[in-house]
């Protein structure tokens, strides 16, 4: 009979010894950071000439994030990889035999791999802030600022949900394959294209990559047409509630069905 923190540490070896899950997590790290700092060093050098209306309409926190839209690609991957390669490689039937009971299975997976999510995803949005903000000098600002801190922490926190997402959906779709064929252009492609129109972002704007990143806003979209109709928090439990669905769905389908 297994028990919880049995099943924890197992998923812990797992995803450790694994290179592909590994890379994933430092892509994610890297790309984030370093796009941060790139974008943060070209609007440190073209803010003198920006119009007045965008140097108001100025997001600091967002120029030191602005990687973070190709830095979530990595953590869907990881996302991905941790409960596809299960199924890839058939060993998902010797990990139910080892742990029958199916939602502690899951369970353990899940939070095993979230919470090693939710540390690169904090370290992540910590250096980012930290280095976009000494590029900016007197055009950035500080921790202590109005809602920065929940802005910082919050970014990690989206980084920690899209990966749980993508698990969620891997765990219904059953295939890497599939699932990334899904997810990549759904974040990627479709869900930037309906942003960039008035009449389409009203349905996009409650996508879990676009209901999720306000929380990392700390200048409301001012020079957006379409105005969200909910908050840096209401936003982030719109992703929550989409989080949910995608784990319930999986737990269902691991299940009902067949390893």
């Amino acid at each position: 009979m297994s028990s919880f923190p049995a099943v924890l540490r197992s998923e812990w070896t797992k995803i450790r010894t694994v290179a592909s899950t590994t890379w994933t997590l430092a892509c994610a790290l890297v790309v984030t950071v370093g796009l941060g700092a790139l974008l943060c060093s070209f609007a440190a050098s073209r803010f003198p000439d920006m119009p007045p209306a965008e140097q108001l309409a100025f997001d600091p926190i967002a120029a030191s994030f602005a990687g973070m839209s190709l830095g979530q690609l990595a953590m869907i991957v990881f996302g991905v990889l941790v409960v596809g390669t299960e199924y890839g490689s058939g060993m998902i039937r010797t990990s139910l035999a080892a742990v029958p009971r199916r939602a502690e299975f899951l369970l353990g997976k899940l939070t095993a791999a979230t919470a090693l999510a939710l540390a690169v995803g904090l370290a992540t949005s910590f250096l980012s802030f930290f280095l976009g903000q000494a590029i900016l000098g007197e055009h950035g600002t500080g921790l202590g600022g109005e809602h920065v801190l929940r802005a910082v922490t919050g970014a990690g926190l989206y980084m920690a949900l899209i990966a749980l997402f993508s698990m969620g959906v891997t765990a219904v779709l059953r295939s890497s394959v599939l699932a990334l064929g899904i997810l990549m252009p759904f974040f990627f492609l479709i869900s930037t294209i309906l942003r960039a129109f008035a009449t389409t972002r009203k349905v996009s704007q409650f996508f879990p990559d676009q209901a999720g990143s306000k929380i990392m806003e700390t200048v409301p979209d001012t020079l957006n047409q379409v105005q969200a109709p909910y908050g840096p928090w209401g936003g982030l439990g719109i992703m929550v509630l989409w989080v949910l669905a995608a784990v319930g769905g999986g737990y269902l389908v691991l299940r009902r069905r067949d390893a």
